[in-house]
Parts: structure tokens; sequence; C-alpha cells
């Protein structure tokens, strides 16, 4: 906006001086010219008198020394009826037929010569005769302090277009300067910083945007706290089921599923309590995560796969793990990759039916870690709508948020999520974790993609991961 201003501005000051600059440098050519020819007809009608009186060459001669230079005057005199030649006085530089037309025409008239011009001008004799008296202008006296006059209005324009310029700039500033911090406040804002307010100064219509985004903000703050006290007071209200089940899981006695069924009732009293810790605290969590941060996925992964190996041993189900015999770190918290995997696997027993074989594959590469989660059931018939949040798949039990948690750890990273056809025949999660790059930005910009079902292809990885591509869509 600043440039355009300063552009535009250029442009309507120069047509301006070049409007009235140009005209007003031919008037000043002329007028030069004007007053030029001025001193040349004073010069002529300096010896009218004497022409008047006498013909006579040495009276004639001493009134032409007198009124000009011999080399800047000239008389013509006609020949008479007593038989007298014509006399020329003078050095003449207009041709015969010049000084014949003015003698015939009776007024006085200019020809141009070589070096300048001439003024030719008749005068009557005693004798009735018209003589004509030619005074020399030269160029330089036509042009005379037109160089300089020419100087002074291109140096007048220069200073014009030149302060037109500043002060259009000036403008552009004090125009730009509200509209860099508003974008600046706006990114903030979007970078989770809620206290990003926009000053209320400026042109009338940006101090009216500026209270418009302060008003947003607000809102958008008292909309945020309200989620977060209502996210807490619903886990608050999972307190009294949980102390339900913690009491009957511990009169459940011993045995692996007692003691499977004690641990998940912990686990969940965690994820409540972590759930109402982070709602109640007054700032979003959009950190991201410091080098080193994150967790070992081949660990969580034989974790989890302990856990949902009771379930799958009594619903008859095969089971396959592979890729996790090496550590694998990867810039993900623990909870964070744990809670994905739930979801996955929580899936398969969810929506496929008992005896439906299930596997979960790491794939460690120099710059990315693939996760792949497959299973031999039907399938998933529409991949986009299964990622949009929200949506589900209809049956009891499901609110459509597990696949999104899935993609939302994934894109925290730069990565993305993918749904396919498993070699096992039915669906294939592919998670695909960005080792470098990527970060918070990147996924915030992905997740926006994602709720409208478009996944975001990323920097394939070199080395082992190459080689896998990527999944094909579902069938």
């Amino acid at each position: 906006m600043r440039w355009a201003l300063v552009k535009v501005c250029l442009a309507v000051t120069a047509m301006v001086v070049v409007a009235f600059a140009v005209p007003l440098g031919l008037v000043v050519k002329e007028m030069a010219r004007d007053r030029a020819f001025s001193g040349a007809e004073r010069e002529a009608a300096a010896i009218a008198p004497a022409l008047s009186i006498t013909t006579d060459r040495e009276q004639l001669e001493r009134v032409v020394a007198a009124a000009g230079s011999d080399d800047g005057m000239a008389v013509h005199l006609p020949a008479d009826g007593a038989g007298t030649a014509p006399l020329d006085l003078g050095r003449g530089r207009a041709s015969d037929e010049d000084i014949a037309a003015v003698r015939k025409l009776g007024r006085a008239s200019t020809t141009e010569v070589p070096g300048g011009s001439t003024l030719l001008q008749p005068t009557a004799l005693s004798s009735g005769e018209i003589a004509v008296v030619e005074v020399y202008v030269p160029e330089s006296e036509v042009s005379n302090g037109v160089a300089t006059a020419w100087a002074v209005l291109a140096g007048v324009g220069a200073l014009l277009i030149v302060g037109s310029v500043a002060v259009a700039d000036r403008l552009g500033v004090r125009m730009v300067r509200p509209a860099r911090r508003l974008v600046e406040s706006a990114r903030e804002l979007g970078e989770g910083q809620l206290g990003a307010r926009v000053p209320e100064k400026g042109p009338k219509e940006l101090r009216l945007a500026a209270v418009a985004f302060n008003a947003m903000a607000d809102q958008v703050v008292r909309l945020l706290a309200n989620e977060r006290e209502l996210a807490a007071d619903l886990s608050h209200r999972l307190r009294t089921p949980l102390t339900v089940l913690r009491l009957n899981a511990a009169s459940l006695g011993d045995g692996p599923a007692a003691e499977q069924t004690r641990a998940a009732v912990e686990q969940l009293e965690r994820e409540v309590d972590t759930i109402i810790r982070t709602a109640r605290e007054a700032k979003p969590q959009t950190a991201v995560a410091v080098p080193g941060a994150g967790c070992d996925a081949a660990e969580v992964v034989r974790e989890r796969m302990a856990f949902w190996s009771a379930l799958a041993e009594d619903e008859g189900r095969k089971w396959r793990v592979a890729g996790v015999e090496r550590p694998v770190r990867i810039p993900v918290a623990r909870a964070d990759l744990a809670a994905a995997l739930d979801a996955l696997l929580g899936n398969v027993f969810r929506h496929t039916g008992e005896g439906t074989a299930f596997a979960v594959d790491v794939h460690n590469g120099e710059d990315a870690v693939i996760v792949l989660v497959s299973d031999a059931g039907p399938g998933i018939a529409d991949p986009e709508a299964a990622m949009a949040r929200g949506r589900g798949s209809g049956s009891d039990g499901s609110t459509g948020l597990g696949l999104d948690i899935v993609r939302r750890l994934a894109e925290s990273t730069g990565g993305d999520v993918r749904i396919g056809s498993s070699v096992l025949g039915g669906t294939e999660v592919r998670i695909w974790i960005q080792l470098h790059g990527g970060g918070a930005t990147d996924g915030r910009a992905a997740g926006r993609k994602g709720h409208r079902g478009a996944s975001i292809r990323r920097r394939k990885p070199t080395g082992a991961l190459s080689a896998l591509g990527r999944p094909r869509a579902s069938s």
C-alpha cells in the first residue's frame, strides 16, 4: 500500500509538472524572441526621421553609425525618378526578393538568415519612395535567458516531485503502520498468544478494523475459557463413576483379567486428571516440543500391544508387531502416542468382528517414522469422511474423534495420516511422523485441510522409508 501510494503520487505530480512546465517554458522562449525583435524595431524606428528628411549618403551613413553598428543594421534605398541608382548602406543579409516583398507590401516582416534573423522595416522617404531598414538579430539574442529559465523550471518541477513523494511516503507510513500492527496481531493470535491486541490508531477505517479485531480476540478468549471450564466440569463428573469402577475392580480378586481391569481404571483416572489440569490452565498448549523431547515409539507400541493382546486372545484375534526391536525416537509425547495407538486399536476392536487379525508395524527412516496399523476387516468405504472431525461411524460409542486425535499428533510434527488398503485385506492407517522440521505451525496449516478430508503430502524421507511409498485409496 505504501509504495502504491508513492507511485500514484509520483505519476500525478509528474503529469502536473509537465502540464505546467512545458507551456511555461514555451512562453518564456516566445517572450525572449519578442524582446529581441522589440529592440530591433526600436533601432529601426530611430533612423526613420532621418530617412524622411534626407537621402544623402554621407548623412545617412552617420545616422546608421549613430543608431547601431554597421554589422547589425542596413538601409536599402530604392532608385528615384531622377535616375539615381538603388543604394544599400551597411551589411545586408536579407535577399533582394524579401526586400522587394516588404517594399511592395508596406509592412514589417522577419526572415531567417544564417546565424539568426533580420527585421525588415519599411520607411517612407521624402520623395514618396519606400526605403527598407534591415536590423540583424543574432540567435544568441533571441534565446538569451531561455536556458536559465528552463533550468529553473526543471529544478522547481524536480523539487515538487521530490516533495510530493516525501509527503506520500509519510502518509503511506501512517496508513501502513496500523495495517502491519493488525497483521502482526492476527499472526500472534493465530499462534496462540491470546493477549494480542491492536492499538486503535491510524486512519478511521483501520481504527474500525482494530476495534473489530480486538472485539473478536476478546470473544475468542471468552469462548476458549468457557470450553476449558466445560471440559473440566465434564471431566470432573467422571470422578464418581470412576470411583465406583475402582472399588468394583478392587473386589475382583486376583488374576490377569482383574489386574488389567484395575490398570485400565488407573489409566483412565490419570487421563481424566490430565484433562482437568490442562483445561484449567490459563494458557493454551501451543508450545513446540524442544529438541530432545519425545518418546521411544517402539517402547510405547510394545506397551500398548501388551495391553490389547489380552483382549485379542479373548476374541480369538491374531496379531503381529514388527519394527519394535530397537529404540525409535520420535518428537511426540509418550501420552499422545499412546492415546493415538489406543484410538486406532480401539477402532479395530470396535468396528471389526471377533477373530479379525490386525498388525502394528514401525518403520524407522532418516527423517521420518511410519507407524502402520492394519487389519483384515471390511475396510473403510469413505476415508475422507472418516478423517473429518466429529463425523464418527454412526455406531454406538463412536464420537468421531479417534482419527482426529491421530491426525493432530502427526501434523504437530509436520507429518500426516493416510487411510488405505492393507495387505491383510482391510484398513491400513499410516501415521507419517516427521523427525526434523514441520512443527506446530505446519501442523495447524495441515489440520485445516485435514478437516476437509484432504491429506497433505510431505517431503518424502530417504532410506528405508522411500521404498514404502504412499498408501493406495481404500477400496
